[in-house]
């Protein structure tokens, strides 16, 4: 089945706090979220707008960008960092959130070997450069060698692909700590918040599309409270807009 570019999960929310507590979700969005650790780091930081990184390493990716090409070596080329590949089975384990990724596509190089029976040792030696000499005999390296391409192991019928299995939910803490779901986690989680008011708890099921994917990428680099911050509009406090200093310093 072809991923789609929409994920759905189950938010449970301490509407009181106005904060997420965990989310239930299934193999697609946990796939996705383990995916993102294939990513290189220029990717990530190229994918994010530049006041949105957090830290230095935006700084370094201008510097780069910057560069003029007098300083950089002749065979260096700067979107090998600055756009770096992302490995090609990538997209095919996750649903494709993340837009703008360039996924490389492996290549096979020819190879040669020595055409000379003189030696022994002529044919232990293998070239990707046609004029190369054979360190035994000298000859020209100029016999094409055939690549055989290792057979992929056939995967057990009840593989899905990707990383997780199917048939388990799990439990995605505000953190981005991932769990298998089980209703004793859950009461502990609640005991933990100290929820008292079991009614202050609330569903919301949303759908995680790309635009919510480059956000969820984002907080995931600069929050504690990722989910949080991604589906949940900060509301300000009664207390603070009772405040006449309080509304005075929102509004200016």
């Amino acid at each position: 089945m072809a991923p789609t570019n929409t994920v759905s999960l189950k938010l449970l929310v301490d509407s009181k706090c106005q904060r997420v507590l965990f989310a239930e979700a299934g193999k697609d969005f946990v796939d996705f979220l383990f995916n993102i650790l294939l990513l290189p780091v220029g990717t990530v930081i190229g994918l994010l707008p530049k006041e949105d990184m957090a830290g230095s390493l935006g700084n370094l990716y201008d510097s780069l960008e910057n560069l003029s090409d007098t300083y950089m070596q002749p065979t260096a080329k700067k979107d090998t960092l600055l756009k770096p590949e992302v490995v090609s089975h990538f997209a095919a384990n996750a649903p494709p959130l993340l837009p703008n990724l360039k996924l490389s596509t492996p290549t096979i190089e020819n190879f040669y070997r020595c055409a000379s029976t003189s030696y022994s040792s002529c044919r232990t030696y293998v070239t990707n450069d046609p004029k190369s000499t054979c360190p035994s005999c000298r000859n020209v390296m100029i016999n094409q060698a055939t690549f055989v391409n290792p057979q992929k192991p056939a995967l057990p019928s009840a593989d899905e692909g990707g990383y997780v299995k199917g048939v388990i939910t799990y439990m995605i803490m505000d953190d981005l700590v991932v769990r298998p779901m089980s209703t004793i986690s859950c009461i502990t989680l609640i005991n933990k918040f100290n929820i008292k008011d079991v009614g202050v708890l609330q569903e919301k099921v949303i759908d995680l599309g790309p635009d919510e994917a480059m956000k969820l990428l984002k907080m995931s680099l600069q929050s504690k409270t990722v989910l949080t911050d991604v589906f949940l509009e900060k509301k300000v406090e009664e207390s603070e807009v009772t405040n006449p200093l309080a509304i005075l310093s929102i509004a200016i």
